[in-house]
């Protein structure tokens, strides 16, 4: 990439001004992964003792011997079994449930909705974290508020102090062509080096040649796992996004599913790994989020189509393990979809209320009840 791409593709990011610190306990990260596509949520985190299960599924249900049961009526679809030690460890909670009133089946406006923390009905343009760290900036110091690796676009990030890198090593490189030691006189053009000197800095606050002991998976989820455990240990942002795609599972998806599942496991596996050996497990907080789940019913394409209501994890050392929020029943569907019983914006108050200590309410429009998982 030469100076002047890098220059242009530097005009679409957040100016990165100087916040004062404030109270938010920003010391402790988030890290969202997204489930890119809208995953399916009833292969995830299997009600297996529910018989709707299988009568809904009669191909695609994953027989009750295979299940990976975490209890007595929910258990993981076996892909996921390595991660049955967290869940044994008090690490791995579950939310159950989880979507809004009114939802949306398309995917772009429902992630819409997701990114920017919004209702159905309502039209945001900024994401929610960019609100929360509006309200509450995270420390001067810090490199950014908030960093989207290896995925297209800001997600909840967009209109914060953030910066979107594909690999950070290459970042931090590519940012060292900057050259903003003239001052024009055009004020857009010193506007666009001013972000560019700002991006600078960001990248030479990013830890992002970090080595661990820890192997990654060579799969693209694991890669991105992997400079997202690189930006990490820079202890020095309050947020980092990554995203595994192929979640729009329309026909054959037993095969496709399952291998997404396996790589989701593994990545987050090594993430955990490489954030143990530089000590920031216990500060780390890893949220799932996407824009649906899928339909109860299976299609006859050997897939499902877009869906309402899904589980999503929360994993961290400083996770208190378990389900939490009640699961969709199977015997009353809306339109052939789960009702929803958590709305997202509660995990969003969760991690803003209960992991940084802040106020949601500025953020999310409103109050939404937490859960005492972390």
């Amino acid at each position: 990439m030469d100076r002047r791409h890098f220059l242009s593709s530097l005009a679409a990011l957040p100016l990165l001004a100087h916040a004062a610190p404030t109270p938010g306990r920003y010391e402790r990260l988030l890290i969202l992964v997204e489930l890119k596509g809208g995953n399916d949520g009833l292969n995830t985190l299997i009600p297996y003792a529910d018989a709707e299960y299988s009568r809904l599924r009669p191909r695609l249900a994953i027989p009750r011997d295979q299940v990976v049961q975490l209890g007595e009526s929910a258990g993981l679809h076996p892909a996921l079994a390595s991660l049955k030690p967290l869940w044994d460890g008090g690490e791995l909670a579950w939310a159950q449930g989880v979507g809004y009133p009114e939802p949306n089946l398309s995917h772009f406006r429902s992630i819409e909705i997701w990114e920017t923390g919004s209702a159905s009905q309502e039209y945001l343009s900024d994401g929610w974290l960019a609100r929360v760290f509006r309200a509450a900036p995270p420390p001067a110091g810090f490199a950014a508020a908030g960093v989207s690796v290896a995925t297209e676009g800001m997600g909840p990030l967009l209109g914060a102090r953030a910066v979107s890198v594909s690999d950070p090593a290459g970042f931090v490189n590519r940012a060292r062509l900057v050259n903003v030691a003239a001052r024009p006189a055009n004020g857009a053009l010193a506007h666009l080096l001013k972000v560019g000197e700002d991006i600078r800095t960001a990248a030479q606050g990013l830890d992002a040649h970090t080595e661990f002991k820890t192997e990654f998976p060579r799969h693209r989820f694991g890669q991105a796992c992997q400079a997202a455990a690189r930006v990490a240990a820079g202890r020095n942002v309050a947020a980092i996004r990554v995203s595994h795609d192929g979640f729009d599972t329309h026909g054959g998806q037993a095969n496709v599913h399952e291998r997404l599942l396996r790589e989701l496991a593994e990545g987050v596996l090594a993430l955990r790994a490489a954030l143990l050996e530089k000590d920031l497990w216990r500060d780390t907080l890893l949220m799932s989020y996407a824009e649906f789940g899928r339909r109860p019913r299976e299609n006859g394409s050997g897939g499902t189509d877009h869906g309402t209501a899904a589980p999503h994890f929360l994993l961290g050392g400083g996770v208190k393990g378990g389900l939490y929020g009640q699961a969709p029943s199977l015997s009353r569907l809306d339109g052939g979809n789960l009702v929803h019983t958590v709305d997202f914006r509660g995990l969003y108050a969760t991690v803003i209320e209960r992991w940084w200590g802040g106020d949601a309410r500025a953020a999310l429009g409103g109050k939404f009840p937490t859960l005492d998982c972390v």
